[in-house]
């Protein structure tokens, strides 16, 4: 059944999400102390059988210098600079198999595929810790830090998000003036970031993404993971403004009012887990151009394949001048 508001009331909504006073010192100092570290990225081909990718480990440095990990897919024989795809994934998950995720390399695009720190164990493989400290927290990692944003878990992963784009910008293989960020729920929360916090982007694609408009989605959704918020807040009454005042600054929403790459969104109108609304706040946020896919009958998994098909069309478009005509 549908999920949230009606249509018009949906392109009529806006988060009432404020902005810290210190959000872009908060995100300027953070990035600024990454930035301190090496890049320091390490390559290895793999053996996948494959006769039209190339695939490779690869190994950077992320937030405070920490190693993350990655896959890099290129098209065989293809030696760049190549229009470049780099992707995050969505929670619980990690960078997978290396045969799994062979689309954008197979279209022609040079594809780094980022592991996800502390997860890639609920539905795909993961290959990457999070060695930090963290107080009690609901199981998952939406509540690791959240009392403090210097300690929250998200803002390693940003940070980590960010460096995958600095780390795509170093290889051979990359054109780094045509390099897009993409993902999914959590992977398009993250998608969102980047841009945000990134001036250098060609395009980023979300689709129905996580870690918006906390304020309201902690509010109108029982589905895991913000039910994760709402489980701590149960028993931590008395942390809600600071947990929320922590939460402002991995918003979605804050982040997508600071973007510029050309993005294309997409919504499902059945979705528990990221309800519509949420996903609309950011969309009319978004500072840059935009445009958005609506599945009226689909619930988290969005349009799905087809989502992947008008992405194809929207990066192709955006990073080689062309576009397939129906792609969807």
């Amino acid at each position: 059944m549908l999920t949230d508001l009606s249509g018009p009331e949906l392109l009529a909504y806006r988060s009432a999400q404020t902005v810290p006073a210190d959000f872009d010192d908060f995100w300027a100092g953070t990035l600024a102390e990454a930035a301190g570290h090496d890049i320091d990225v390490r390559l290895s081909e793999v053996a996948t059988g494959l006769t039209t990718i190339t695939t490779y480990d690869v190994t950077f440095r992320g937030y405070a210098g920490q190693d993350v990990r990655a896959w890099l897919r290129v098209p065989a024989g293809r030696t760049g600079p190549l229009p470049t795809v780099v992707q995050y994934v969505g929670y619980g998950g990690g960078r997978g198999h290396t045969l799994e995720n062979l689309l954008w390399a197979s279209a022609g695009f040079a594809h780094l595929h980022m592991d996800t720190r502390g997860q890639g164990a609920s539905w795909s493989t993961g290959d990457t810790a999070d060695p930090a400290p963290a107080g009690p927290q609901v199981p998952g990692v939406m509540t690791r830090g959240i009392l403090d944003p210097a300690s929250y878990y998200y803002r390693r992963l940003y940070t980590d998000a960010v460096r995958a784009v600095d780390a795509a910008r170093s290889l051979p293989q990359v054109d780094p003036a045509r390099i897009a960020v993409l993902g999914g729920s959590q992977g398009g929360g993250l998608a969102l970031a980047v841009a945000g916090l990134r001036t250098d982007l060609a395009a980023a694609v979300a689709f129905v993404p996580f870690l918006c408009d906390f304020p309201r989605a902690t509010r109108i959704t029982d589905s895991y993971p913000y039910r994760e918020i709402a489980d701590y807040l149960k028993i931590h009454r008395g942390s809600v403004a600071q947990v929320h005042r922590t939460l402002a600054y991995f918003d979605g929403v804050n982040l997508a009012r600071r973007a510029g790459a050309p993005a294309l969104f997409s919504v499902a109108l059945m979705d528990p887990t990221c309800p519509p609304s949420t996903v609309y706040a950011a969309f009319q946020a978004y500072a840059g151009p935009r445009e958005i896919v609506v599945w009226e009958y689909n619930g988290h998994e969005g349009g799905a394949v087809l989502d992947e098909a008008r992405a194809l069309d929207f990066l192709r478009a955006h990073l080689t001048g062309s576009a397939l005509s129906g792609a969807v």
